[in-house]
Order: C-alpha cells, then sequence, then structure tokens
C-alpha cells in the first residue's frame, strides 16, 4: 500500500493536477441576416477569437479556467451571416507547481483540456442556427501561451 506524504497542515505534499467540473458558462448566437443569410452562396469568411483568463476560486488550489470562443461567419461582402460565443469553463485543483509552471499549466493545459469541449458547443450552436456544421482546427496553445508571454516581456521592458 502506498503512502503520500503529508505537509504540517495535512495536505498532501508534491506536484497535483485534477480536473474538478467542466461547464459551459455562457454561449450566445446571432443571425442577424437571416433569412437573406440562406439564400446567398456558403462560401464564408471565418474569423475566430480565443481568450483565456483564470482566477483562484477558493483558498489557493483550485482555479476556474475559462476559454473564450468567437466565431464569425461573413459573406464576401462582409456581412455578418452568423457569430456564435462560448465561453467554456473548468474547475482545476492545481498545487505544489512553482510560479512559472503555475502560469503555463493555466494559460496552455487548461484551456487545452477545455477546447475540445468549447468547439463541440460552437458546432451545436451552428447547427441550430441551420448553418453547414463548423469543425475548428485544433489550436496549439503552448505557441500562443509563449506568444503572450514574449509580448508581455517585450512590453514591460519598453515601459521601464
Amino acid at each position: 500500500m502506498s503512502e503520500q506524504q503529508q505537509d504540517t497542515n495535512g495536505k498532501p505534499e508534491g506536484k497535483q493536477f485534477a480536473l474538478q467540473r467542466i461547464y459551459l458558462k455562457d454561449a450566445s448566437f446571432e443571425s442577424p441576416g437571416s433569412p437573406n443569410s440562406f439564400r446567398v452562396g456558403w462560401k464564408p469568411k471565418i474569423n475566430l477569437e480565443l481568450n483565456t483568463k483564470h482566477g483562484m476560486v477558493e483558498g489557493g488550489d483550485l482555479w476556474e479556467v475559462v476559454l473564450g470562443l468567437t466565431v464569425t461567419a461573413k459573406t464576401e461582402n462582409d456581412e455578418v451571416m452568423y457569430l456564435a460565443e462560448v465561453q467554456q469553463a473548468g474547475i482545476f485543483y492545481i498545487s505544489g507547481l512553482e510560479e512559472e509552471r503555475l502560469a503555463h499549466t493555466l494559460g496552455s493545459f487548461c484551456p487545452s483540456v477545455l477546447f475540445p469541449y468549447a468547439r463541440e458547443a460552437i458546432d451545436s450552436l451552428v447547427l441550430k442556427g441551420s448553418f453547414p456544421p463548423l469543425m475548428l482546427s485544433p489550436v496549439n496553445f503552448d505557441a500562443l501561451f509563449e506568444q503572450s508571454r514574449l509580448a508581455k516581456a517585450r512590453q514591460e521592458n519598453k515601459i521601464q
């Protein structure tokens, strides 16, 4: 039988990560051009916007991470066919990570866990709007996190 060592407060020592819950925090769908949107040829320009945010829930080990996706489909004349927005969230138990590792986990790993759920929610909204299915391509959250980190470092160097 294996036993985990505990610190002086009775909490397990070492690095820990556990998904507690995944949930849809917010969703919306707009089709401002319908029913005319259904009469034009289906060659939309798709724009995807991503954002993430996170915050401590209670104590120091529970974190809420929210992945926001906004998809806008426009005609060749820049008329909006539909706009779908989803805020996919999760609660994660994260313990024992140093600051840099925690930032990477919250900014890259957790959004990677949430993305398939957000992608399915977007597709479901689009289908319910009577438009063709939309399968978003996978996203490299590690690369996005690194770009964000470098941009922040450059900005801090300019300010100082």
